[in-house]
């Protein structure tokens, strides 16, 4: 069970990439690097270690448009999706270009039967567990029926991911079922009609956090927002309670005796912790990270992409979407 990592992909690649994937290998992952051949070698040698790889020159950078995918079929993100499509590893994770890589899985892959349009799942810490919110920006204009579809595919992930009988809430601007914009107005009845009692209602923004259901399906405008909005507000509030415990030297003091505590409340917001954002509706697992991800977030998505590939990914987002009752 070989996982494709882009390992041109990324602001600080290859040195971060290369990095995450001697980690995820020593917790047992067969990562299988995808990039310049002589790039790589030289880092693996400087960090000394080994890893199988297989030959890209060419790379899609952050600032290279995605349509540039279909031109440059040897670029690293390419090569490694046409490794999926043969069956060669079992999934792919990039920590590059986002539009770069759904479009390579679009050409290399196509869409899962019953799939309009692929979405990305978010994944939110919350007080009961975890939240799974999608789209979380791959569609920022989405229709009625597209909430559908990311909804059977979320709760697919969810359990995927060992959660049992999740529901789905819909993310809008009250509780009530006559509250919201046009497209929630009209995504409701569908999906009452599609899911049935795995259908919890319309649910807030603070709902998210505060894990009143297990999945959360939105246009990808608006998921993208909540996404940085949450990634901005944890780090200025981490940056606010540091600021508070070094005020005084009773903070101090504070702050040392619950330094433990408080790393713990960091890894729980810290995005390195997901490593990466699963694109839902192509066919294949396909992982998608931040840019600016470390050597962390590198390796947990190795080990993601690894853990649901072993829980069969791919085959209960086939199973949801054949049963919606649409």
């Amino acid at each position: 069970m070989r996982v494709a990592l882009d390992a041109m992909g990324g602001d600080r690649a290859p040195q971060v990439t290369v990095r995450g994937a001697l980690l995820a290998a020593r917790e047992g992952v067969e990562v299988v690097l995808v990039g310049d051949e002589e790039v790589l070698r030289a880092e693996l040698r400087r960090l000394g270690g080994s890893l199988p790889l297989v030959h890209a020159p060419d790379a899609i950078r952050m600032e290279d448009q995605a349509t540039q995918v279909r031109k440059r079929p040897q670029s690293s993100i390419a090569v490694a999706m046409d490794l999926l499509r043969r069956g060669e590893v079992a999934a792919v994770v990039s920590m590059g270009h986002t539009g770069a890589t759904l479009a390579a899985a679009l050409f290399a892959l196509g869409r899962v039967r019953g799939v309009e349009r692929p979405a990305l799942l978010v994944e939110f810490p919350s007080q009961k567990g975890r939240t799974f919110l999608l789209d979380g920006g791959a569609n920022a204009d989405c229709r009625p029926g597209f909430l559908v579809q990311f909804a059977a595919m979320g709760l697919a992930y969810a359990e995927a991911s060992g959660v049992l009988a999740p529901k789905v809430g819909l993310l809008s601007i009250g509780e009530e079922e006559g509250k919201g914009n046009a497209l929630v107005l009209e995504a409701y009845p569908l999906l009452r009609e599609a899911l049935g009692e795995r259908f919890y209602g319309n649910v807030e923004g603070r709902d998210i956090l505060l894990g009143t259901v297990e999945v959360v399906v939105t246009d990808g405008f608006t998921g993208n927002v909540v996404l940085k909005l949450a990634e901005g507000e944890a780090k200025v509030l981490l940056a606010w309670i540091k600021e508070a415990l070094t005020s005084s030297p009773m903070a101090r003091l504070g702050g040392l005796l619950a330094r433990g505590a408080l790393r713990r409340v960091k890894d729980r917001v810290d995005p390195a912790r997901y490593g990466a954002m699963p694109l839902l509706g192509v066919e294949g697992p396909v992982f998608v990270g931040h840019g600016s991800a470390d050597e962390l977030a590198v390796k947990n998505a190795l080990l993601r992409a690894r853990a649901l590939v072993r829980a069969g990914l791919m085959d209960r987002v086939r199973q949801r979407l054949a049963a919606l009752h649409v």
